[in-house]
């Protein structure tokens, strides 16, 4: 989509969908695609796109975002149940919801969620409430049925498929979902339709494996929490902010700093910081934005106190903090009580910071894959490099262990992907570094920050900073007996068809074929109950009757969204399962909620 447009509501594109005739609602695609042709200009808070000689379409946003269906006005003669209000509302991205009665929401900032900027603490007075009931409502119970009904109809479809009518249909069912106190599964709801569009707009950051993360989620979710009870229907809630609570005094040292660059269209920085305990918290300035947001927001003060410190210079100094306010997640709230200085800060190999590195690799991977921070705090040797199927990879020996360290975000304004090409070229260069744990049946990790090659005292935010060849030291000899990582069990050839019936839909498994062979090898490697949802999966793609006159019946779409979503989220734990063996961790892992 080339055309600058504001963020619109799910209700809004929802509601302006619903009200085309269905004559209108097949050309609804087609419209999309000829209005990203269209000239547009911006002037304020208004867009107008001039959809003929004769006909211009406005977008009125105040505040940034089209919150109501009115604030779409288009000149032609159908208006206003034409086909260019949906249009413009289909293309545009999708506006994160508010709470109703605060007018700036908190969520934590993490790069694999929607992270808004910071601001002013204010407890959450509408989510994980004492006063909530035990089981779901009934409004609760109705929102999760139309969830599932919705993602089951876009599995159906695939990505070819789900277009403008069924995405708007996923975030009617998202509004309804977060109206009724269900703000997870709304928020992963979205996330789809963003997927969606990703994949149906040939958009570069596009990840086959993060749509079928987010449909697993969403179809897990609208399953299970109709049976819930207690603490796990609470998780399956979600909360729609972060609450946060008084911490007192804190000092803290500056870690690194991550750019952050969302497909929902959000994008800024995080810096990661610790005590001298070893606690980590977090300052982010995350908002609407393209990647020059992502690039340039290093460098824009942080909003904590009277501090005048980037967020780059706080990953190399210090902070004082009085009054501090503190999510659960870590976050650091910016409220008005709150003040902030500078202070000195440690280099990775100091105390306090020195401590983090300390814990032994496998009890750091137990902890990302118990709900932690994803964080893992490693001293590796490079090695060489790993061909797969995104791009090469750094291999890197860690305590005996063969590494593989990728990229944390391919998009060609970040770093990211130049600095790992540069560090392949230093094979025998020993690095103390920072990495999220990427749970596969291999040790995998997304590198995030490293000691400097020539400097161990300093350290470079490998999103922020660019790396030179003046930087590398000279090529030293690779440690012996390493080598590329083991063949990994076939667990592949049931991931693959999940994610296949997430891109093309049911039909592409329901074509003829013999899943036997497949199932047989799952079944040597110790894989019986894989072998058996693989069975499952083509059966139900498959599945399609005919009625008294020989005509083909509709296909039980049902059937087909259970079975995938059984070996979707059996794939996710043996992955967890193989993960943890594969790093030496505690395997005995508690259910992924």
């Amino acid at each position: 989509m080339s055309l600058d447009l504001p963020p619109v509501a799910p209700a809004v594109t929802a509601e302006l969908v619903q009200g085309l005739t269905p004559r209108l609602r097949k050309r609804l695609d087609a419209g999309v695609t000829k209005l990203a042709g269209r000239p547009s200009v911006r002037d304020g808070d208004t867009v107008r796109i001039a959809v003929d000689d004769d006909t211009h379409l406005e977008l009125h946003a105040p505040g940034g975002t089209v919150t109501s269906a009115d604030a779409i006005r288009c000149g032609c003669l159908l208006a206003p149940d034409c086909l260019h209000r949906a249009a413009a509302a289909s293309a545009a991205p999708i506006a994160e919801p508010e709470p109703e009665s605060e007018p700036q929401p908190q969520p934590q900032p993490t790069p694999d969620a929607v992270p808004v900027s910071v601001g002013e603490d204010t407890p959450d007075t509408r989510s994980a409430s004492p006063t909530e009931p035990d089981t779901p409502t009934p409004d609760q119970r109705a929102a999760a049925q139309a969830m599932y009904d919705a993602a089951a109809a876009v599995l159906e479809a695939g990505t070819d498929g789900a277009g403008a009518v069924l995405q708007a249909e996923l975030l009617r069912a998202a509004h309804t979902a977060r109206i009724s106190g269900l703000p997870r599964i709304a928020a992963s709801a979205v996330s789809v339709v963003t997927q969606l569009r990703a994949a149906r707009g040939a958009d570069p950051a596009y990840r086959l494996a993060e749509l079928t993360a987010a449909l697993r989620d969403v179809l897990g979710t609208a399953h299970r929490l109709p049976g819930s009870t207690g603490p796990e229907l609470a998780a399956l809630r979600g909360t729609a902010r972060q609450p946060y609570a008084p911490d007192g005094s804190l000092r803290l040292y500056g870690l690194f700093s991550e750019p952050v660059l969302t497909a929902t269209g959000y994008a800024g920085a995080v810096t990661w910081t610790a005590d001298a305990e070893g606690r980590l918290y977090t300052v982010s300035d995350v908002l609407p934005g393209g990647p020059g947001r992502a690039v340039g927001a290093a460098d824009r003060a942080v909003r904590i106190g009277d501090t005048a410190l980037t967020h780059r210079e706080l990953s190399r100094a210090g902070l004082a903090v009085s009054g501090a306010t503190v999510s659960p997640t870590g976050r650091l709230g910016a409220g008005a009580g709150v003040r902030a200085v500078r202070a000195s800060g440690a280099a990775w190999r100091e105390d306090p910071l020195a401590g983090l590195w300390a814990l032994p690799v496998a009890d750091q991977v137990s902890r990302a894959l118990t709900g932690g921070d994803g964080l893992l705090f490693l001293d590796v040797t490079l090695t060489g490099t790993v061909r797969e199927a995104a791009g090469d990879c750094l291999l890197a020996d860690c305590d005996g262990l063969t590494l593989r360290l990728a990229a944390a975000n391919d998009h060609p304004a970040l770093p990211y992907r130049d600095n790992l090409r540069l560090l392949s070229a230093a094979p025998g260069t020993r690095l103390r570094v920072v990495a999220r744990l990427d749970p596969s049946p291999l040790p995998r990790a997304l590198l995030l920050a490293a000691d400097h090659p020539r400097d161990p005292e300093a350290h470079l935010d490998l999103g922020l900073d660019r790396l030179q060849h003046a930087d590398l030291p000279a090529p030293a000899m690779a440690p012996a007996g390493s080598s590329p990582a083991p063949d990994e069990a076939p667990l592949h050839l049931l991931r693959r068809r999940v994610h296949q019936a997430a891109s093309a839909g049911r039909r592409v498994l329901a074509f003829p074929g013999d899943s036997a062979n497949d199932s047989r090898r799952l079944g040597r490697y110790g894989f019986a109950c894989a072998g058996e949802l693989l069975d499952e999966l083509h059966s139900a793609a498959a599945d399609r009757s005919r009625d008294v006159f020989g005509r083909l019946v509709p296909a039980d779409i049902n059937r087909f969204a259970y079975a995938w979503l059984a070996a979707a989220h059996y794939t996710e734990e043996v992955d967890r399962s193989l993960c943890a063996a594969a790093w030496g961790a505690d395997p005995a892992l508690p259910p992924a909620l």
